[in-house]
């Protein structure tokens, strides 16, 4: 069984306009009461971000019982300083200037990209997946590009910027096609190819080290997991497990027979693919991964369970991804809702449906009671800009 890990990125808004909020120090310190200390949670790019990451996780009970625990006491921290905290790709409004986090590689990633920083207001999840280190490694993440794109779409949840509807399901997934490296990572030949070009993208543009590289999917150089970037930050903690066991499955199905001759999408078909996503979410047809031709997003995402069935019905999460994919197919992405929030209620409306999101979970998802998670304590760690 692969172990996985999960790492959340939350904005802390003003609940009446909506704009970022610098207070992600101030709620980090009271995190700590709820046993939420540096390494579980941290800074991100800007003062007004948190990041969570959980421990190394083995189920998706573990996995919502972390997801659980730390949204709620997320939310009542913010509560006590009179903020709301959302999971959204992009908040609704920008503020005036960047807020960047006082901390020294920040400073230097901010001064190397000018006005990229008072724009890089982008929260993402990223799905890390154990492997064996090596060739495997490397397999599994050439192995993933094909399906990247149909993760960015059942993510998508990033459709306002500047308090405007962008029309894009996921404006983040176009904000990061400005950095140095962006997009589907290029198809490699071994872990010796994998090493030598990225150790050559370091001190070019704002690639300070490896931890900078902003592919949509990459390798840990911390530790042995690939890592899995494309997705924007989500409401609710359902859909985050959704990504998380689909990614898991993954890469188990590319262990389970790494023989086998998967097909290589070319690096043009994935660019646009991943464009494409990022502009219809689940509203239109979606690239699908085997045949390479336009298809229902429904029948796209039922590609994916085939693709992935042995894998979800060996881990046993075959019928909890099943009713999870239904229920994204039904009720839309984070995209699709919050601009329904927005046209019934305008601001107000949204700012409500932010709220209730973050921790509104039906019984049936919820943890058993005391529930917090592995054994392994040990967060996972990796490099932050969204």
């Amino acid at each position: 069984m692969l172990t996985f890990g999960i790492e959340e990125e939350f904005v802390f808004l003003d609940r009446a306009t909506l704009t970022p909020v610098p207070v992600s120090a101030d709620v980090q310190r009271e995190l700590q009461e709820f046993d939420f200390a540096g390494g579980v949670v941290r800074s991100e790019f800007l003062r007004s971000q948190v990041e969570y990451a959980s421990p190394v996780l083995g189920s998706f009970e573990e996995a919502a019982g972390a997801l659980w625990s730390f949204r709620t006491a997320l939310t009542s921290c913010a509560e006590d300083h009179g903020v709301l905290a959302a999971g959204v790709g992009t908040p609704f409004t920008n503020p005036n200037g960047a807020m960047v986090t006082d901390n020294s590689r920040y400073e230097n990633i901010a001064g190397s990209i000018g006005a990229l920083a008072f724009e890089h207001h982008l929260n993402g999840l990223h799905i890390h997946v154990g492997v064996p280190e090596g060739e495997a490694a490397i397999g599994a993440l050439n192995y993933l590009r094909r399906w990247l794109p149909v993760l960015l779409a059942m993510s998508a949840n990033s459709p306002f910027w500047c308090g405007e509807d962008t029309t894009f399901s996921s404006w983040r997934g176009i904000q990061y096609r400005r950095w140095t490296t962006a997009g589907c990572p290029p198809r490699f030949l071994d872990a010796a190819d994998y090493d030598r070009r990225t150790k050559a993208l370091i001190g070019i543009g704002v690639t300070p080290d490896q931890g900078s590289i902003s592919w949509s999917a990459r390798l840990s150089h911390h530790q042995p997991t690939v890592e899995i970037r494309v997705a924007d930050a989500q409401l609710e903690p359902s859909t985050t497990l959704l990504l998380a066991l689909l990614g898991r499955a993954l890469v188990a199905t590319f262990l389970g027979r790494p023989e086998t001759s998967f097909p290589d999408p070319g690096p043009e078909l994935l660019d646009a693919a991943l464009w494409h996503s990022a502009r219809h979410g689940l509203t239109a047809q979606l690239v699908h991964p085997v045949d390479e031709s336009l298809a229902p997003a429904s029948v796209v995402i039922q590609a994916l369970l085939d693709e992935t069935h042995q894998a979800l019905e060996a881990s046993g999460d075959l019928a909890i991804v099943t009713a999870l994919a239904e229920q994204l197919l039904l009720i839309g992405t984070g995209a699709d809702r919050q601009r329904q929030a927005f046209a019934v209620h305008g601001r107000e409306g949204l700012a409500a449906f932010l709220s209730n999101a973050i921790k509104n979970e039906s019984s049936a998802h919820q943890p058993a009671a005391g529930h917090l998670g592995p054994d392994d304590p040990r967060p996972l760690e990796s490099e932050p800009l969204g």
